[in-house]
């Protein structure tokens, strides 16, 4: 028998970034595509530090082992293994770095530091930095202050080291690199040549313009950064609103606890030292060394420089096959269910339903959830609208979604002015699922209209997640998700849904019921199987309950793109299940869930992952599909992306995304392949009216 019949989580989501890592390693991959990946690994390794490692940490100095929270192994040893495989995936990214840095080089693309700049760039930097980049700085003097200032979370900061001519003391002073300011400053090109520079370079070049009232012998300066604990302590306090409790613990996040120090490993160790004694930081905190530059998530916004033959190629979302964005949304979902699998299609059309309804003299009432929003967001601008036009707008907004809080606080506020009703949430449960009902009188009788989606609407992220939507007039299904709103309002009524599966009352049991049918079947000699895509597969007894279905001869399929605690293909264990993962030019985000009931086959979307707390401490919604032709869609996509043998990595105990082995087969990049089967089922006139 397998020794193991979990991974660790922590571990498992290092994998994923890992693979992330992996498209910016990629020499297949476009060059500036690399470095965005480079930036999404950083940008990913921040989150997990000021979320998941912070809550290890407070395990651990709670004086509680956590072997019982976290498969057998201690807080502290697990803050060991995590800060080894951070070392070694921050040594990697670096090395990567610098071999993307070399092939842009024969690109006649030059990042370049602050002593290669020839006299016509320097001249320009000079007055870059006056004009621009001097009145954003902020200098701290360190050595006479009575208190430590507080560095931010996840900023970079230069820390410098002066030694004075007089006695050769030493002052030590930090500089905030501003966020401001664009992170690099594209340069004069010449002979063709084109050249960037990174603001922290800028800052070096003109340290003897910031510090001129000292007398100095050297000066040093070398970057430094900190992540914090991003838990929010909500105020208990009664008589406040959520609102005001959300607002007052986002203020309160900035001097939340210390998890990670990263530093250059070129700095003086009196340095470091200065600053790890300043700031209280010790070995129970994760301290890192890193190259020159931190906040590589910066790079995810790197100039494209004009040249997109350095990019994936942009391909234009489709439309919906049947669906006009001229005419009347409402009007054609009234005969049949439509799918909008974004970004391989338009979300315009998410966008041209509010819009319709807010102007639609019949509607009377929207309702939908909000979790993320894009900035400047169509949605909220939409609903606003149609309170101006007298509709009754309900919306509930997750406060409480994390990074985001500032952003929804803005967005609540902005509503609230325009007589927008808000819900804030159920005590103890994020409101995470995606649905929108509106109500419209015809003929003297109240008809809904709606959508389902398995992810946010945001206009932003549905260019880059892959995500499914349904537009749907079934009365039962969205008479359902009315009694979701009403659960938001009465959230001491457990609620009875004929169609939709809720969390948390309803959603693990189900879930369990229908792999109960397929152990079923199999044992009965009916042939069946389950695929399952999700983000993230982590709960322990839907695992155990896998492990039962494979042995009890079900065929599992797994496209899980995140943590994966299960451990596939293990004689005696799993040797029925296959999971891979796909990571590529979108962020795979959609979950589907298939059932093959022996030949009934049962097909679903749904905004919950397989985790204790999308089945057990949040609103999730899973909606059943019934449009047959959508039914074939969602598993000739999930097929696709089984296909793949591009960008698909298997799921194992070693944690070495093995990239799928391609053989003598055609190449068959699934993200692609997915949309040439959208493109093959749009008349070119479509596309031409579209565009």
């Amino acid at each position: 028998m397998f020794e193991h019949k979990y991974i660790d989580r922590e571990k498992s989501w290092l994998a994923f970034n890992a693979r992330v890592l992996q498209e910016a390693g990629d020499d297949s991959v476009p060059l500036l595509d690399r470095l965005r990946f480079l930036g999404i690994f950083s940008n990913n390794l921040d989150e997990f530090f000021r979320v998941r490692f912070a809550a290890i940490r407070r395990l651990s100095l709670s004086g509680i082992s956590g072997e019982k929270y976290l498969g057998g192994v201690s807080a502290q040893q697990l803050i060991k293994d995590i800060t080894d495989i951070v070392i070694q995936q921050q040594s990697e990214s670096l090395r990567i770095l610098n071999n993307i840095e070399e092939k842009l080089k024969t690109e006649n693309i030059f990042i370049v530091h602050e002593n290669e700049v020839n006299s016509e760039q320097e001249v320009f930097l000079k007055d870059f930095f006056i004009q621009k980049l001097s009145p954003e700085l902020v200098t701290i003097i360190l050595n006479d202050l009575a208190e430590f200032p507080v560095l931010k979370d996840s900023l970079g900061y230069l820390a410098v080291k002066l030694v004075m001519k007089k006695n050769q003391e030493v002052r030590y002073a930090m500089i905030e690199i501003p966020k401001m300011v664009n992170r690099f400053v594209v340069l004069p090109s010449s002979d063709e040549k084109q050249y960037v520079i990174l603001i922290d370079d800028v800052i070096r070049m003109n340290l003897g313009n910031i510090f001129n009232i000292f007398s100095y012998e050297s000066v040093s300066a070398h970057m430094i950064k900190i992540t914090r604990d991003a838990q929010l302590d909500i105020d208990s306090d009664l008589s406040k609103s959520m609102l005001e409790k959300i607002s007052s613990s986002v203020k309160d996040r900035r001097i939340g606890e210390p998890v990670r120090f990263i530093y250059d490993q070129e700095i003086e160790k009196d340095t470091l030292k200065f600053f790890l004694d300043k700031m209280n930081i010790d070995s129970t905190d994760s301290i890192i060394p890193g190259g020159r530059y931190h906040n590589r998530r910066d790079y995810m916004n790197f100039p494209n420089l004009g040249r997109f033959d350095l990019l994936y190629k942009k391909n234009d979302p489709l439309p919906i096959p049947g669906l006009s964005l001229e005419g009347s949304i409402l009007e054609k979902i009234a005969k049949k269910d439509y799918l909008l699998n974004a970004p391989y299609q338009s979300f315009a059309y998410l966008i041209k339903f509010l819009r319709e309804a807010a102007l639609d003299p019949k509607v009377t009432s929207i309702k939908i959830t909000l979790y993320r929003l894009a900035k400047n967001s169509q949605i909220i601008s939409s609903l606003i609208n149609a309170a101006k036009n007298g509709k009754k707008v309900i919306v509930q907004i997750e406060l409480q979604a994390r990074f985001d809080e500032a952003s929804n606080i803005s967005y609540s506020e902005q509503m609230q002015m325009e007589g927008i009703q808000l819900i804030f949430g159920i005590k103890g449960l994020k409101v995470h699922s995606k649905v929108c009902v509106i109500e419209r009188m015809e003929k003297s009788k109240v008809k809904r209209y709606g959508f389902i989606s398995t992810g946010n609407f945001n206009e932003g992220t549905a260019k880059i997640y892959t995500d499914v939507t349904l537009f749907t007039y079934h009365q039962q299904i969205l008479k359902d998700i009315s009694k979701v709103f009403d659960f938001f309002d009465i959230n001491y009524k457990i609620q009875r849904y004929k169609h939709l599966i809720v969390s948390p009352q309803h959603t693990r049991h189900r879930f369990v019921k229908m792999i109960d049918r397929e152990i079923a079947h199999s044992l009965a000699g009916r042939k069946t199987y389950i695929k399952l895509k999700m983000n993230s597969l982590s709960d322990i007894p839907m695992i155990d309950k896998l492990y039962e279905a494979s042995n009890a001869g079900v065929k599992i399929q797994l496209q899980v793109r995140g943590i994966c605690s299960l451990i596939p293909g293990v004689k005696g264990l799993s040797e029925n299940i296959q999971a891979i993962s796909i990571v590529d030019n979108f962020l795979e985000h959609s979950r589907v869930y298939i059932f093959g009931n022996a030949g009934f086959t049962e097909v679903y979307i749904s905004s919950a992952d397989f985790m204790t707390r999308n089945l057990d401490a949040r609103v999730e919604v899973t909606c059943p599909i019934y449009d047959e032709d959508i039914k074939n869609e969602l598993i000739e996509n999930f097929n696709i992306g089984w296909k793949g043998n591009v960008k698909a990595r298997f799921h194992s105990y070693k944690l070495d995304n093995k990239y799928r082995v391609r053989g003598d087969n055609p190449i068959f990049r699934a993200q692609m392949e997915t949309y040439k089967y959208y493109q093959s089922k749009v008349e070119p006139i479509e596309i031409l009216k579209e565009e």
